[in-house]
C-alpha cells in the first residue's frame, strides 16, 4: 500500500461496466455455446487495456481490471474452488438479493419493486443450482487467475498507470458442507484455498484488495440480536486473518460496504459500531463508504479512534448509489476532514463500492457518469492537495 508523499492519491473499489461483446462471450461460455479461450482471452486482454486506460485518463492512480472477466463480485469463487458438486435437493437459488433483512422488512414495497427492475438491468444469467461441499476444498482457478493478473500487468505497463490492485473475495463458503466434520474445519479449508489466490496476486506485484461486503451488511441489515452479529463479525475477522497469515499486511487493503446499490439504507450500521473490529484485520488499508449521505458525517469517528501506525484509510468520496456527480469542492472537503484527523499521508480518495458488482448490460449507473465521477474525484484530490500541502 502506498502512503501519500506530496499529494492525495486516488483509487476506486473494482467493478466497472463490462463491454457488451465481453458480456456476450461470458454468457455464451456459461451456456456452453462454444466460445473457447482462443477467442475469449485476446478479446478480454484488449478490453482490460481499454478500461485501465480510461481509468488513467480520468485521473485514477491505483487502477484495476474492472473485474470484467467475472460475472459478479463474489460468484466467481465457486468456479475457482474444487470440492463442490450440484446439490440433489433444494430449489434453485433465488435471484432476489435481500431476503428477510431489516431493510426489506421496513421497506417491502420498495424492495419488491427494486427486484422487478432486475430484468431491465439485463444481468448475466448465472448457474443457480445449489452446491454442496462433498470432498476436500482446493484451489482450481489458477489459469483464470493468472490470465487476469497478466492482463492487468500488461495494461498497467502499456497505459503508464502508477499502481495496480486486484480484488478477491473474503473467505465465504460457496455451498453447504457435507464433507468436513465441523463448520470451523470447513471454513478453514475454504480459507486455505483462497489464500492461494491471495498470495498469487501479491507475489505478482499487485495490491490485493479483499472484498468483504457481508461484514458491514450483516452488522446492519441482519435481524439477529446485535450480540450475535458482533460474534459473527469477530469470527469473520479471525478467519480472514487466518487466510492472510502468510501475506505481508503492507501488500493488502480491505473493502467493506452494505451490499445495496440504490435503496433507503436506513439500517446501515454506523461505522463506529464495527470500526474496532475492522481495524483488527491484518491489512494496511481500509476502504469504506462515506459519499453515501447516511455516512458522510462519519469522519468524526477518527476524533475518538486512533488509526494504527502504518495504516491508511480509503474513504469513499464518490457514490455508486446515485447518478449525481459529486462536486470536486465537496470531495476535497471530505478528504481534508479525514486528513486533518489521521494525517494527509494516510488518506487515499476512493469510491463507496463498485459500479457494476453484478455483470449486466444496463448497470444502474451509466458508465459515462462513472467516468465523470472519477474525474471529479481526481479534481477534488488536487484541490485537497493544494490545501494540505500548500501547493498551487
Amino acid at each position: 500500500m502506498q502512503q501519500n508523499t506530496d499529494r492525495i492519491l486516488t483509487t476506486h473499489v473494482g467493478s466497472l461496466a463490462r463491454p457488451h461483446h465481453i458480456l456476450d462471450m461470458i454468457q455464451a461460455r456459461i451456456r456452453g455455446q462454444g466460445v473457447d479461450d482462443a477467442t475469449f482471452n485476446p478479446a478480454l486482454r484488449t478490453a482490460v487495456e481499454d478500461i485501465v486506460r480510461k481509468q488513467v485518463e480520468t485521473g485514477v492512480d491505483i487502477v484495476c481490471d474492472g473485474e470484467i472477466s467475472k460475472t459478479s463480485f463474489n460468484a466467481y469463487i465457486k468456479h475457482r474452488l474444487g470440492g463442490f458438486e450440484p446439490s440433489a435437493e433444494g430449489a434453485p437459488i433465488a435471484m432476489g438479493r435481500w431476503g428477510d433483512t431489516r431493510e426489506t422488512l421496513d421497506f417491502p414495497e420498495y424492495y419488491t419493486w427494486y427486484e422487478k427492475q432486475r430484468d431491465d438491468r439485463k444481468p448475466i444469467e448465472e448457474e443457480r443450482t445449489p452446491l454442496i461441499c462433498s470432498s476436500p476444498v482446493t484451489y482450481t482457478g489458477m489459469a483464470d487467475l493468472q490470465r487476469d493478473i497478466d492482463n492487468l500487468k500488461a495494461a498497467i505497463k502499456t497505459t503508464g498507470a502508477k499502481f495496480g490492485f486486484m480484488p478477491a473475495m473474503a473467505p465465504r463458503a460457496p455451498g453447504r458442507n457435507v464433507y468436513y466434520k465441523t463448520e470451523e474445519e470447513y471454513m478453514q479449508a475454504v480459507s486455505d484455498a483462497l489464500a492461494v489466490e491471495y498470495k498469487t496476486i501479491v507475489d505478482a506485484g499487485l495490491i490485493l484488495q479483499v472484498d468483504d461486503p457481508t461484514f458491514a451488511t450483516m452488522y446492519g441489515h441482519d435481524t439477529e440480536p446485535l450480540d450475535v452479529r458482533r460474534r459473527e463479525a469477530e469470527q469473520q475477522v479471525e478467519i480472514l486473518n487466518y487466510a492472510l497469515r502468510n501475506i505481508p499486511p503492507e501488500n493488502v487493503r480491505y473493502h467493506t460496504c452494505y451490499s445495496i446499490n440504490i435503496g433507503p439504507r436506513v439500517n446501515d450500521a454506523p461505522l463506529a459500531d464495527f470500526l474496532d473490529l475492522m481495524l483488527k484485520i491484518n491489512v494496511a488499508g481500509y476502504s469504506y463508504e462515506v459519499a453515501n449521505s447516511r455516512h458522510a458525517h462519519e469522519w468524526r469517528v477518527w476524533e475518538k479512534t486512533k488509526l494504527p501506525e502504518g495504516k491508511v484509510i480509503i474513504p469513499g468520496v464518490i457514490s455508486h448509489a446515485t447518478a449525481l456527480v459529486e462536486h470536486p469542492e465537496w470531495i476535497a472537503d471530505q478528504i481534508v476532514l479525514h486528513a486533518e484527523l489521521v494525517g494527509k499521508e494516510r488518506v487515499i480518495a476512493g469510491a463507496d463500492c463498485g459500479f457494476s458488482s453484478v455483470a449486466g448490460y444496463n448497470p444502474e449507473i451509466h458508465q459515462t457518469v462513472v467516468w465523470a465521477k472519477f474525474q471529479a474525484m481526481a479534481e477534488g484530490a488536487k484541490l485537497a492537495t493544494q490545501r494540505l500541502w500548500g501547493t498551487k
